[in-house]
């Protein structure tokens, strides 16, 4: 099954899919990587066929994959190797119409390969500062960073983000928060702050529901005085 059944895109700021999704080659066996419905959502609501899309936190291929089914030209980025094979052997399926989608190792912190204002819509998921660590110790590797640092870098793709954008599009990524002792610390608000500094407007705050999280279950039975953490932001900003 290459597409989803019956699909209807979202039409409210609130988004849940219990069911993550499974068509084409998607599958919840890389850590960390999102639900298809959601960049399905974002690419058919912010470009159109024939555009191209930037994921430069490529992971396992999410976004690749639906760029491929929703004939849209798509650059995949992953500082490392392992995800964009992971992501080039997903994308090895065949539909009606071949867009161009093109993989490569780099640093989400440098573009240069791209040239300024050439891509119609970003579409990513980069990692909540180091909750998740994708690599053991490559350097760049931002998932590996405290938080301090971690958004000192996010500030570098921002910028680069808002670099190879056209004026008149838009960015998207996702992201959640975290607990230390307790207390929330806001990584996403943190995030959008580095967009908007950046530049970009903010078009849209979408509230994604968590499902099937690591987390939830430790804590669920444990003796807590805190809410446990059932959301992620999705910011929409526009150039």
């Amino acid at each position: 099954m290459l597409e989803p059944i019956n699909f209807t895109p979202e039409e409210t700021t609130i988004w849940s899919f219990p069911n993550r999704g499974n068509w084409a080659t998607h599958s919840g066996n890389y850590r960390g990587n999102w639900s298809p419905y959601i960049p399905r959502n974002l690419i058919t609501r912010y470009s159109k066929p024939g555009d191209w899309i930037l994921d430069q936190f490529v992971g396992s291929g999410t976004t690749l994959i639906e760029a491929k089914l929703l004939n849209r030209n798509a650059i995949g980025i992953d500082i490392n190797p392992s995800a964009i094979s992971i992501a080039q052997n997903n994308l090895q399926f065949l539909t009606n119409k071949e867009p161009q989608i093109q993989t490569k190792v780099a640093t989400a912190t440098d573009l240069s390969f791209i040239s300024s204002e050439t891509v119609d819509f970003i579409c990513t998921h980069p990692p909540y500062s180091n909750i998740i660590h994708y690599s053991f110790g490559l350097p760049g590797d931002i998932s590996l960073l405290k938080d301090d640092e971690f958004f000192d870098e996010l500030y570098k793709v921002a910028g680069e983000s808002y670099r190879v954008l056209k004026p008149g599009k838009y960015c998207a990524f996702m992201m959640g928060d975290r607990r230390i002792k307790g207390n929330v610390v806001p990584l996403g608000f943190m995030a959008m702050n580095c967009f908007k500094k950046a530049g970009f407007n903010l078009k849209e705050i979408i509230i994604k529901e968590q499902h099937n999280c690591r987390s939830t279950r430790k804590w669920l039975n444990a003796n807590r005085t805190f809410l446990l953490l059932a959301h992620e932001y999705i910011f929409v900003f526009y150039k």
